[in-house]
């Protein structure tokens, strides 16, 4: 009440004057709440909202959304409330207003515009979003993937630093009515996503699929890969990052792995094992030779926590080592997942 009566003395910069957003606010409410908050103006007051409530007529949706907003705005600063929930509002602006205008309000004051925004993100790759979100809140990373289709946010997810997976998914599982302000943040994320994916995307995109291509190609891949090599190096380095992949270790032959394995460093594989796929350390721990396997798992339990900038740092200089082998021709590295038929 007390914001309604601040609107009469203040200047608004949508068109509708402050009497006027006030008056259709208590128009929306309804008669008993509204006779509520009249007893609380000044004389003056009450004759000047009453008189322009009189002569309003044909009220646009967008004029009723300026106000609602305006108010709920106000009243979030002003007062020691956190704020009536969506279901309140449903129930309220149903009776005030009916559905479809209910409807249109509450989607401008509770974001579901985000929706087809977020749509525009499913052409970006699952770990370049889930890089993108690596640092933002847990329950920021939670409401992110709830507005995303299961099959996305289950590969984010899977992308995400292992040990905080858990906390995302019950943050997640733990969401009803979304606070606006938190649908806010999630607005200016989201564009701030869109922003730098519609820069980098397809480029990305672009390096990982040429990379999945020359993986299944037969014949001399060695002399495409250098053919590129002479037309932009830095794009090739790129696509060869994507080609050996960390993931490929877990395909690998045993001969091969035992290779790698003897030419790598125990300490690094215990920096490039953390967070990583299941079937990639047992590949490892499997070929290990008893005794270092016991070694290495010590050294993983020593070696604590780890950023996720270095953890990805080691895994590329291995899979450096893994390639300058395979190109030595040491060892015969499978790119790709092939299909085995018994």
């Amino acid at each position: 009440m007390a914001d309604l009566n601040n609107n009469l003395d203040q200047h608004d910069e949508q068109g509708l004057s402050p009497v006027e957003q006030a008056a259709i606010v208590l128009l929306s409410i309804g008669e008993e709440p509204a006779a509520a908050v009249l007893r609380c103006l000044s004389r003056e007051e009450l004759l000047e909202v009453t008189q322009v409530m009189s002569r309003m007529s044909g009220i646009k949706v967008e004029e009723v959304k300026t106000a609602m907003q305006t108010f709920f705005d106000d009243y979030r600063q002003q007062s020691g409330v956190h704020g009536a929930s969506r279901s309140f509002l449903k129930r309220s602006l149903d009776l005030a207003l009916g559905g479809d205008i209910a409807n249109t309000v509450l989607n401008s004051i509770y974001g579901d515009e985000l929706r087809p925004k977020m749509a525009r993100l499913q052409w970006a790759s699952p770990k370049w979003l889930a890089d993108y979100i690596a640092n933002e809140h847990v329950q920021m990373q939670a409401v992110f993937l709830a507005f995303l289709p299961p099959a996305l946010a289950g590969q984010i997810l899977d992308a995400l630093p292992l040990e905080g997976r858990d906390l995302v998914l019950l943050n997640m599982a733990r969401l009803d009515e979304i606070d606006r302000d938190l649908l806010l943040e999630l607005d200016e994320l989201v564009n701030r996503c869109l922003s730098s994916f519609d820069s980098q995307s397809t480029s990305v995109e672009g390096v990982r699929q040429v990379a999945e291509i020359l993986n299944r190609l037969p014949g001399n891949r060695a002399q495409i890969v250098e053919l590129l090599r002479a037309h932009d190096p830095e794009v090739v380095e790129q696509i060869e990052m994507q080609m050996y992949d960390f993931l490929i270790l877990s395909t690998q032959t045993e001969v091969t792995l035992t290779r790698i394995i003897e030419e790598v460093p125990l300490e690094q594989w215990a920096i490039a094992l953390k967070g990583a796929e299941p079937a990639i350390r047992d590949a490892v721990l499997k070929t290990m030779p008893k005794r270092q396997a016991q070694a290495f798992e010590d050294m993983m339990r020593r070696a604590g926590p780890v950023p996720m900038s270095r953890i990805e740092a080691t895994r590329q200089e291995i899979m450096a080592t893994v390639k300058a082998l395979a190109d030595a021709g040491e060892v015969e590295v499978q790119l790709f997942a092939e299909t085995v038929i018994e």
